[in-house]
């Protein structure tokens, strides 16, 4: 079954709507202030200890210090997403694993990610995340994908993510704004269950 990771969240109501649709992964993004999701680790952890266990809390970050990993490895993450460049000596002092996420402008640098232990999965997104846009599916076709589970990102809504994992095969599904309120304001416990329905579909 392909898996599903609904990023952005920032209420604790919303864990409810996640252990409701039983995802796999929970996305808050963390040091991250441009973003309209971006909320503190405090709060984050609040939110964490309400989803399922099965749910696994996911830091998305863009960037990060050192500083920033350490918070986020006593938050209670399980997980952190990685956005943008980070140099080989940080990456290897990560004591939690890493997903790799990848826009359409540094597609290059998979294979030095592929190559690392401690990267346990890719996310490929649009040129800019979080903005809901989608991107040309027929890029990944020159990657070398591996084991390791990629998750495609970017623009994906109940109408489209069907279509979307069947066009590229990946292994599951991530959203952000495709689920929120009509409002742009939080995230719908209706759409997250219409997505959770379509990517099982597949």
């Amino acid at each position: 079954m392909k898996k599903v990771k609904i990023c952005g969240i920032t209420e604790i109501e919303e864990a409810e709507y996640l252990n409701e649709a039983r995802t796999d992964y929970a996305g808050f993004v963390q040091f991250f202030p441009q973003s309209k999701r971006n909320i503190s680790p405090q709060k984050a952890s609040s939110i964490i200890k309400e989803l399922d266990s099965g749910i696994l809390p996911v830091a998305v970050t863009v960037c990060p210090t050192a500083e920033q990993l350490h918070i986020i490895e006593q938050t209670g993450f399980r997980i952190v997403q990685i956005h943008g460049n980070i140099s080989d000596a940080l990456l290897d002092s990560i004591s939690i694993p890493i997903i790799k996420a990848f826009n359409v402008s540094d597609l290059s640098q998979y294979e030095r990610f592929q190559k690392n232990d401690r990267v346990i999965g890719y996310i490929f997104d649009a040129q800019a995340p979080g903005e809901g846009k989608t991107f040309d599916w027929s890029l990944l076709k020159n990657i070398p994908l591996d084991t390791k589970p990629a998750l495609l990102a970017g623009g994906l809504t109940p109408e489209n993510v069907a279509a979307a994992l069947k066009a590229t095969g990946l292994w599951g599904a991530d959203t952000s704004s495709g689920v929120e309120n009509d409002n742009g304001i939080g995230k719908s416990r209706k759409k997250i269950m219409e997505f959770v329905k379509a990517v099982h579909s597949v």
